[in-house]
Order: structure tokens, then C-alpha cells, then sequence
């Protein structure tokens, strides 16, 4: 028997997602950052990365520690380091971005890092939102260690995605993709609800291939693609390094944001055009047999996220449950 769902629309997920957020400590200014992200994320069809999201936050030993407002560590007119101050990412990383934004409109170009936060979720939110104010946007994100490399058997590496949005005239074009084989808040979800995870994506404390949550979570994840995903999510933990330098706090997690105007190297009408164009060819490719359609990335998420504004969304009964639990706390 399906696990039984709770459909939800926008305002009454919002309303609940907030509230939830309220109740675990946040302020309303600080619940409607963090609802808006997660919302977002179950309306483009990522139900781990949305909803459930949030009761991981009272369960990080992170959320347990002291937080401290966001400090300015370095700046310059095209760079700006911050300090998170202990700060879940969704919340520090949304200030990181409007800071992103700021800079490269004014200055046509900007390298922002935060160090000192956790927990950012999908880094595509980021990058689309820069994108949306006519700039191309790279973010890498490194984690907490949760990736063995290929042949070891103890986690060292994050799940450490990497994004990337660019303008065009049909709106962002938005890649976000982590360099593990399965996404950590994907686990905790499955861990949650008593569901196995696939094969192939993750080892126990032994080493031995697992399909169980639990037994993943005290062994580690694998990255995708063998020595191509472990190099790039290398390089990830490398500029999550670089990101948390200027920082007295020691932590695997660091973010970057880089962002440019297209105006620095032509006309941004032009180029806007000519990546339209790009797409346009990709997807009139010739189709395989069976083959509906070629998407390109995000456009399943896109279109997802215009129907569940209008249809709503649906959740597992348990973690609506979970919710309304810390719902109640704020009132």
C-alpha cells in the first residue's frame, strides 16, 4: 500500500512551512527565507530537498551550536567574504546571493564566498535567482564529508554540487548537479520514511555495497561517475577551501559564487539570442525511437514548478505530522 499523502496548496505549504520554522526558532523574516527555498524545491518536483528539508534543520549538530549574525570579512568592489556565522546556508546563502547580485550589476563582475554555514539545499535556487538579473552565475558548494573516493571505504569528500545559470530570451538556462552518485538529504528523507535507497550509490561502515539509509549514513555515499565525479568534487572541496580562508572558523564547508554581466564580452541581447538558439538546436535534434522529447536541464523542473502553483503539491503524511508538531511550538 502507498504510504499515505497530504496534498497541500502554495499558501497552506507556505503557511505550514513558516510556521514549522517559527516553532523550531526561527524569526519571520528568517522563516519566510528558508520556506521560500524549500517550497521552491517541492514545486519543481524535489520533494527531499523540500518540505521534509526542513526537520532536518533541529536535527543538525550545527543547529545546536551558537549562531552569530553574518560578518564581512574581506571586501573589495568585486569581492566580498563572508562569514556565515553558524547559520543554516538556505538562509546565509540567499544574502550571499543578493550580495552576488549587487556587486556584478554594479561592477560587471563578483567573487563571493561564505564560509561558516551548512545546510544551503539546491544550489540551483541561487544561480537561477542571478540569472534572473541578467548575469551568468557559477556556485560550488563544499559540504561535510559523506563521498569515499573510488576504492576507499571512509567518507572525506562532500556531496558538493556544482551550478551554473546563464541568461537567455526564454528565460535561465540552469545546470545544478552534486558530484555524488545520491544527494545526502535524498538519505535522510529515505531514513525518515523506511524506504531503501538504489543500489550502487552508497557503502556501509565496511565497505560493503548497501541499499539501507542508516547503514549508508555511517558508511558514505560514492560519486557519480567513478574518478570523473570524485576529481570534480575535489576540485569543489578545494574551492570550498579557498572560500572559508579568510575565516578563524575550521570547517569542510565553504561557498563561492561568481557572477559577470555577458555585457564584459558583447552585447547581452546577442548573446541572450545566440544561447536561445543554442537550445532551440539541441532540442530539435533527431529522436530516438521512443523518444518523446530532449530536455535540456532544469525544463522538467520548470515546467513541474508551473504546475504545482496551480495543482499544489503532496507530502508524506509523516512529515506534515512533523510539522504540525513544530507549528504548535510557535504558538
Amino acid at each position: 500500500m502507498a504510504p499515505e499523502r497530504t496534498h497541500l496548496s502554495v499558501a497552506d505549504a507556505r503557511e505550514l512551512s513558516e510556521g514549522a520554522l517559527r516553532g523550531i526558532g526561527y524569526d519571520a523574516e528568517e522563516a519566510r527565507i528558508i520556506a521560500d527555498h524549500a517550497i521552491d524545491a517541492a514545486l519543481c518536483g524535489y520533494e527531499y530537498s523540500g518540505l521534509p528539508k526542513i526537520l532536518n534543520l533541529p536535527e543538525s549538530e550545527h543547529f545546536k551550536l551558537p549562531r552569530r549574525p553574518i560578518t564581512v570579512l574581506r571586501e573589495s568592489e568585486i569581492s566580498l567574504a563572508l562569514d556565515g556565522g553558524n547559520n543554516v546556508g538556505m538562509l546565509a546563502l540567499f544574502h550571499a546571493a543578493e550580495a552576488t547580485i549587487k556587486k556584478a550589476a554594479a561592477h560587471g563582475l563578483a567573487l563571493v564566498s561564505m564560509s561558516d554555514a551548512w545546510m544551503s539545499g539546491r544550489s540551483a535556487y541561487y544561480v537561477e535567482m542571478i540569472a534572473n538579473a541578467g548575469l551568468v552565475a557559477i556556485h560550488t558548494a563544499a559540504s561535510s564529508r559523506l563521498v569515499a573516493p573510488p576504492g576507499g571505504i571512509e567518507a572525506v569528500l562532500g556531496t558538493n554540487p556544482v551550478a551554473i545559470a546563464i541568461p537567455s530570451s526564454r528565460g535561465p538556462i540552469v545546470l545544478d548537479m552534486g558530484t555524488s552518485a545520491f544527494m545526502m538529504t535524498d538519505v535522510l528523507m529515505r531514513e525518515r520514511l523506511g524506504q531503501p535507497l538504489p543500489e550502487g550509490v552508497a557503502i556501509g561502515p565496511g565497505g560493503e555495497p548497501t541499499t539501507d539509509a542508516a547503514q549508508a549514513r555511517r558508511g558514505a555515499l560514492l560519486p557519480f561517475g567513478g574518478y570523473k565525479g570524485f576529481g570534480l568534487a575535489l576540485m569543489v572541496q578545494a574551492l570550498g577551501v579557498l572560500a572559508g580562508s579568510g575565516s578563524e572558523q575550521t570547517s569542510d564547508y565553504g561557498y563561492l559564487f561568481i557572477a559577470f554581466r555577458p555585457d564584459l564580452v558583447g552585447p547581452a541581447d546577442v548573446f541572450e539570442h545566440r544561447v536561445t538558439e543554442l537550445i532551440e538546436r539541441v532540442k530539435a535534434t533527431p529522436r530516438q525511437a521512443g523518444v518523446d522529447e530532449i530536455r535540456i536541464p532544469s525544463e522538467r523542473a520548470f515546467r513541474e514548478r508551473e504546475r504545482a502553483r496551480r495543482d499544489g503539491i503532496e507530502i508524506d503524511r509523516r512529515v506534515f505530522d512533523a510539522l504540525i508538531a513544530w507549528r504548535r511550538r510557535a504558538n
